[in-house]
């Protein structure tokens, strides 16, 4: 037995390791190269008499199966023959490089070579139906994809597939066509002449399209399920598409169904439908679809998503964003936020106060663009607060600004919104100036809050909404806080307990030390009734 010491020593040992470097073909020596696939078609034609055309396409486009041959022979001996005595006494399976060579590569292939053959001429059918896909046309190396997708093809007893291409051109269907027909949708060869193919092709040509530019749409790297394309064309009609319509879609936006992208317009409408648009909103946006790739849509539109989740948006107002605005956020593509963090110079919060005020926003935070700080925050409400304050001449000298502004507290881009909110209820602009200068602290309120103690006042109260003029105070305290009161009020009356009349504004005016002390105490039960109420009202 050797030992390691005569293994280490051996010039075979460190032959072998050199061989065994190559990989993927790139540290194979040119020369040695040429010289092996010499050698090997010489061998598929001289010996095994393959024909010399695929003898040699199999010789010269199979790099994977050369690098095994080469591993398994001394390169540093004469290659050729090397390579032509190892063959004499392994026989090759030479269903590897002929796979190989017709575009597919080893973990494709594997799978597909047949476990009781080694040899090419013992699979005629195989050879005969490869040698008509080569005669009608497609190239070598793209047949390998309908081996991979179709191999039932390869079956088919002689003049078999010549009739299945018949039958496809005789639906007017050119040579050039037929060619990527077969490469992209090899299934169309398996059976009958496809229904679902021809289905499209009469729509496609109602619709006025003709069969050159569906020819110039159809890519032989990618695979078409006719089917699916039906069921998409068959959805826009259902949707509510009448054929002028669908007409313009496809005459227009040809490239979105035969992009490969069947599926990702399926992916989109599904998106979209979650988002709460309707199948017209999602049509509408078809129609309207900009002159980009929808793989480039789409993957803009993802990214928006991921943007706005990123920057912590509430999920309802993404949902408004995406139903309002598909097609601007379709043709966005978005710097990453801690980009624009930086160049913004604001936080999460501020990115989604600004997108919500203004969708379009995003337009000027594409890829590519440069971006403008945002103004201070604080320095841009202190004016709008100023301007709000001098124009409805609740402040009528600028020198008492600063004073009113430490009044008047909140962000002033609301101030606006809650005082007309408080005019569309019934008022005048004179009344609601002179409550909000009675009692500032109104617009420190947001808008729902104003109206939801508006409507308390009027429909449950019972009071009409010119009262806020004289008691504009009302608007600071809370409903809980009124309708305690005035039940409390309520079930003392009742008892039959004699209370003086009151007024909504001292009602509700009173410190609840000196509310309990006069009201609620002046009778055995109030204090029990006191709390039973309370819980009640505030637990609603």
């Amino acid at each position: 037995m050797m030992s390691l010491f005569n293994i280490a020593e051996s010039p075979m040992f460190y032959r072998t390791k050199r061989i065994v470097q190559a990989e993927s073909g790139q540290s194979i020596n040119p020369v040695t190269r040429t010289a092996a696939q010499t050698a090997l078609l010489e061998y598929l034609y001289v010996t095994r008499n393959i024909q010399f055309t695929d003898a040699d396409n199999m010789s010269k486009n199979s790099p994977h199966f050369l690098e095994k041959l080469l591993a398994k022979v001394d390169i540093d001996a004469d290659i050729g023959h090397s390579i032509t005595r190892f063959l004499c006494f392994h026989p090759i399976n030479e269903f590897e490089p002929f796979f190989e060579s017709l575009g597919l590569k080893p973990h494709d292939y594997n799978p597909l070579l047949p476990r009781d053959l080694m040899f090419l001429c013992d699979d005629d059918l195989l050879l005969e139906n490869y040698h008509v896909l080569c005669n009608y046309g497609i190239a070598r190396s793209r047949i390998g994809k309908i081996y991979k997708e179709a191999a039932g093809v390869f079956g088919y007893d002689y003049g078999v597939l010549v009739l299945k291409l018949k039958a496809y051109e005789e639906l007017g269907l050119g040579q050039s066509f037929m060619i990527k027909l077969v490469v992209c949708s090899p299934y169309l060869l398996i059976g009958e002449v496809n229904a679902d193919f021809i289905k499209v092709l009469e729509i496609l040509r109602k619709e006025g399209v003709d069969i050159s530019r569906i020819e110039e749409h159809l890519s032989e790297k990618s695979s078409y399920d006719w089917s699916k394309l039906l069921a998409l064309l068959n959805l826009f009609r259902h949707a509510g598409y009448n054929e002028k319509q669908l007409g313009g879609l496809i005459s227009q936006h040809l490239a979105i169904f035969f992009e490969d992208s069947v599926d990702r317009i399926y992916l989109l409408i599904g998106f979209l439908l979650k988002f709460g648009s309707t199948m017209n909103q999602i049509c509408s946006m078809f129609l309207q679809f900009p002159q980009v790739e929808f793989e480039e849509f789409f993957s803009n539109l993802r990214h928006c998503f991921l943007f706005l989740n990123e920057i912590q948006m509430e999920a309802h107002e993404i949902r408004n964003i995406f139903c309002s605005h598909p097609l601007m956020l379709g043709s966005c593509r978005l710097k990453k936020p801690n980009t624009l963090r930086l160049a913004l110079h604001a936080a999460e919060k501020r990115m989604c106060e600004v997108v919500q005020e203004s969708p379009q926003v995003l337009k000027k935070w594409v890829m590519g663009s440069k971006v403008e700080r945002l103004p201070n925050l604080r320095l841009k409400s202190r004016k709008l607060k100023t301007k709000f304050l001098l124009d409805l001449g609740i402040v009528d000298n600028s020198n008492k600004i600063g004073k009113a502004l430490k009044v008047f507290r909140g962000s002033g881009a609301k101030f606006q919104e809650r005082f007309d909110c408080i005019v569309e209820a019934g008022l005048s602009r004179k009344d609601v100036c002179e409550m909000i200068k009675a009692s500032p602290q109104i617009l420190g309120q947001s808008k729902d809050v104003l109206e939801m103690k508006i409507d308390f006042l009027v429909n449950k109260v019972g009071y009409p909404v010119s009262y806020l003029v004289t008691f504009p105070s009302y608007l600071n305290f809370t409903t809980q806080r009124v309708e305690l009161r005035l039940a409390m009020y309520n079930w003392l009356k009742d008892q039959g307990k004699p209370v003086p009349i009151l007024s909504l504004r001292s009602l509700i005016s009173l410190s609840d030390k000196k509310f309990i002390n006069e009201y609620v105490n002046s009778h055995p039960r109030g204090p029990e009734i006191w709390q039973n109420l309370k819980k009640e009202i505030y637990a609603e």
